[in-house]
């Protein structure tokens, strides 16, 4: 299932139902009290060659429209907080559909719809007087864990079980008959659970990592106190203001057995740029093509994508460490490419981060090379190149790099950066270039020799990072930021110079964390992208958004100081809901 957004606004005097088009359902919802404000109409359609599903929110006087529909069929019916789902009324654009909501009997029937996050917040972390952890013997976590964060980030939010899972939606706060059944405890069906599909390995093995006994008694908990009947202390707010102006899209595509980690429509650079025109799906570790949807026909399609080299590496490699109750014994997910994230190109183009080969890079990337990046930093080994897919000729191609792609962005220049540098196409080797991260230690503006991450560091010298970025983007002066994972963890900030492989230079800020300074502690960002001010936003398992603006720091972002928690005046740190 795809979703796209759009607005529209409604015409119409007092309570009386909206103007319409011919290709347009509106009407007036009402309830008990009178009109229902701020609830969703859902109008739904099989006439169309995909499943077509369009949403919108009711205004204050309860009026809705829902625009610019294919000729059809369409099943109507009412959502919303407070409610549960009305009957559906069966309608046809061009047509005033007054509807009636349903209010839920009890507060249990209308949690039920509540976000997941609001169910998932009913799980009670280890308190932090148990970090460090003492082992099997001991409290049940590993000593390896330190604080409640690292626990939190690795086996609880963004970089651990959300990462993946909606956790909290009915699929996570109940488990299936046929595991539960099978077991005399749920922390022993939570056991068998985590090794379920092809996942099964990672799963399993991230909850042994942070003490195996104390992650699964935690999620037990969290399960058997739902299914006895607790509920969500919070209670979510309808949608008010713009956020009723809002026309969520949904068309159905791929096939069942592939999950959706990524859609492309347009150069966020530009986003007149394929106006109108197919939207591209990644499938990740689930299959080796592109799914296709056209928002103008409603039809889905397929491109088939692969990798340069035939014996490639292939998700189908990893089977199932137990029967999924979805799909049983069956390896399900197939893809060599792996194709992670886009960009698009101001032709239309588009770019993925894509396996193409081995993990062995070729000789020009390693030791011994003359190409200018690789005689600075070689790298052995890389997983993910690119693809690139031109529409105008339905070629695929593909492009080896010597780092690992994992999100991609373009800056103004054409130039796309990831974890490492840029590449390009014509000659994938003379067009792409990777440097290290150094820290100009030594507050002399420049960058100079540096010392390794794992020697002492020398002040007459600069100091390379020993990171990676996990989220980048381009920035509007030119740099790159991205997040850099871990407990605080920070943000990046790249600044390339006139030859980065020799004159680049990288600041770092951490998460504002157990900083008396600071005016919210959070930790372990994720995803990340920079807004047209230069303002960076990115999202932490802390359970905040955060942003961070350099312009806001005042003291010196260089030098033997700058080593992390330099500036925390210019993070803003916004909880979110539930």
């Amino acid at each position: 299932m795809f979703l796209a957004t759009t607005s529209v606004r409604m015409s119409g005097q007092g309570g009386a139902a909206p103007s319409i088009d011919n290709d347009d359902i509106g009407g007036v919802v009402t309830g008990a009290n009178g009109p229902e404000a701020g609830v969703w109409v859902i109008a739904e359609t099989r006439s169309t060659p995909t499943r077509l599903i369009k949403s919108v929110v009711t205004d204050d006087r309860g009026r809705y429209v829902v625009p610019d529909l294919p000729a059809g069929e369409y099943d109507v019916w009412v959502r919303g907080y407070g409610l549960v789902d009305s009957a559906k009324v069966k309608a046809q654009p061009g047509k005033i559909v007054n509807l009636k909501a349903t209010p839920a009997p009890d507060k249990k029937a209308a949690a039920q719809y509540y976000p997941a996050l609001y169910w998932f917040a009913l799980l009670q972390l280890p308190p932090k007087s148990d970090f460090p952890g003492t082992g099997d013997k001991g409290n049940g976590i590993s000593p390896n864990i330190k604080s409640q964060g690292e626990w939190i980030r690795n086996v609880v939010n963004t970089d651990g079980c959300t990462g993946c899972h909606q956790l909290g939606g009915p699929a996570t706060r109940t488990i299936p008959a046929s595991i539960l059944g099978q077991f005399e405890d749920t922390k022993m069906a939570w056991d068998r659970r985590i090794q379920s599909g092809q996942a099964g390995g990672g799963m399993s093995a991230r909850f042994t990592q942070v003490g195996r006994p104390r992650a699964l008694a935690m999620y037990a908990d969290w399960t058997d106190r739902i299914a006895k009947g607790e509920l969500p202390a919070a209670t979510p707010s309808r949608p008010q203001g713009i956020e009723r102006n809002v026309v969520v899209t949904m068309w159905d595509w791929a096939d069942p057995k592939v999950y959706l980690h990524d859609a492309i429509s347009s150069d966020k650079r530009n986003p007149t740029v394929n106006a109108n025109g197919p939207i591209y799906g990644a499938l990740e570790e689930s299959g080796d093509y592109l799914p296709v949807i056209d928002p103008k026909t409603n039809t889905a399609s397929m491109i088939k994508v692969g990798p340069r080299d035939a014996d490639t590496p292939s998700s189908a490699d990893q089977p199932p460490a137990a029967p999924s109750p979805y799909w049983g014994d069956e390896t399900i997910w197939n893809s060599q490419t792996t194709i992670h994230s886009f960009a698009m190109d101001k032709q239309g183009r588009v770019w993925a981060a894509a396996r193409v080969r081995k993990p062995q890079t070729p000789a020009w990337c390693q030791a011994g090379s003359d190409h200018p990046s690789a005689k600075l930093l070689p790298i052995n080994q890389g997983q993910r190149g690119l693809i690139m897919y031109d529409p105008k000729t339905k070629k695929v191609t593909q492009i080896d790099t010597c780092f690992t792609w994992g999100h991609l962005n373009f800056d103004d220049n054409d130039v796309i950066w990831s974890s490492f540098g840029p590449a390009g196409i014509e000659d994938e080797k003379l067009a792409q270039g990777w440097t290290a991260f150094v820290l100009e230690n030594n507050g002399n503006g420049k960058r100079d020799a540096y010392t390794e991450p794992n020697q002492p560091a020398d002040p007459a010298k600069d100091r390379r990072l020993n990171f990676t970025f996990y989220g980048d983007s381009p920035a509007p002066d030119g740099s790159v930021w991205g997040t850099v994972q871990g407990v605080p963890g920070g943000l990046g900030h790249f600044i390339p110079g006139a030859h980065p492989p020799e004159t680049a230079l990288t600041e770092f800020y951490e998460v504002p964390w157990n900083n008396p300074k600071a005016s919210a502690q959070g930790f372990a960002p994720r995803g990340m992208d920079v807004d047209s001010k230069g303002v960076v936003w990115t999202v932490l398992s802390s359970g905040q958004l955060a942003s961070f603006d350099r312009k806001k720091c005042t003291g010196a972002q260089n030098g033997p100081t700058a080593t992390g928690q330099q500036c925390v005046e210019g993070w803003t740190l916004y909880p979110l809901p539930g």
